[in-house]
């Protein structure tokens, strides 16, 4: 029986970078092209775990062995999805409304078998950023992290040091939360210690 291989179905860097750290490299990236709006009164978490699926479901695979794996993040405060800010005003709306307080990060991954069999996990992430000023968010949105980010900021950069307390998964807030990954990626038959 061969090794089973894997395609990871994201562009981003930092889910590459995550997966390297379960000692995982894929066979192939292959980011998935899917209608991201969340439908009208979705939930963060179905929404979350809507979009892995759809994801893992869109890229196809290359043979017998092939897994695929998906993953989304949703940041969420309250019943509310906020998006991924994709210009400074959006960034900053964002920041503004996380200011001071908690919100939830939730970090969806899908695993598609070869068969199709389908397999979920999720991630649920309580973070507090402190009272942010005038000048803490026109130094961070100066510095560009926020692009392209869910709810506006990236952990893995300086909004780290904005961060108050975080109760969860530290790599599910940066997209690929490594104890669920690594937990569905074992029992596909991956090499991981």
């Amino acid at each position: 029986m061969p090794a089973p291989q894997l395609i990871l179905a994201s562009a981003s860097p930092r889910r590459h970078e995550l997966l390297a750290r379960l000692g995982v490299t894929p066979a192939a990236i292959s980011a998935a092209d899917i209608d991201e709006t969340p439908a009208s009164s979705e939930l963060p978490r179905n929404y979350a775990t809507r979009m892995a699926r759809e994801k893992a479901l869109s890229v196809s695979g290359a043979g017998d062995a092939t897994h695929v794996l998906a993953g989304d993040t949703v940041v969420a405060l309250g019943r509310r999805i906020l998006p991924k800010a994709e210009d400074e005003a959006t960034a900053r709306q964002c920041l503004k409304l996380l200011s001071g307080r908690r919100h939830r990060v939730l970090s969806a991954i899908a695993l598609r078998y070869p068969d199709g069999t389908l397999r979920e996990r999720l991630s649920e992430t309580v973070v507090r950023f402190k009272p942010l000023s005038t000048s803490e968010i026109d130094a961070y949105i100066a510095g560009g992290e926020w692009h392209g980010k869910a709810g506006g900021y990236a952990i893995q950069g300086s909004a780290e040091g904005l961060i108050a307390w975080i109760s969860g998964s530290h790599s599910g807030v940066m997209g690929l939360p490594l104890f669920e990954a690594r937990a569905l990626l074992k029992a596909a038959g991956f090499a991981i210690g």
